[in-house]
């Protein structure tokens, strides 16, 4: 299988191409290998602010997430789905 070409705004190819491999979308595998690149790889997951869980969530605010990013059939997700879209997005 040929290799693939993430482009020019990715900056760190070989965990983009392992994250692509797991079965992470382009744009999740994107904005990761973006973050590992700009430090290390194991301060990454460390990074961020305080959010509380998705399960907290109401089903309203998860919706306005999913319209946030752009998830596609919000409208009739139930909770569970909902969650596991934003999870996986």
């Amino acid at each position: 299988m040929p290799k693939r070409d993430p482009g020019p705004s990715v900056k760190d190819d070989e965990l983009y191409e392992k994250l692509r491999d797991e079965g992470n979308s382009k744009e999740k595998a994107a904005r990761i290998a973006n973050a590992a690149a700009g430090s290390s790889r194991k301060s990454v997951g460390r990074k961020g602010g305080k959010s509380p869980q998705y399960d907290d969530w109401t089903v309203e605010d998860l919706r306005k997430r999913a319209a946030e990013i752009g998830i596609e059939g919000r409208s009739k997700m139930r909770k569970g789905d909902l969650i596991e879209a934003l999870r996986d997005h």
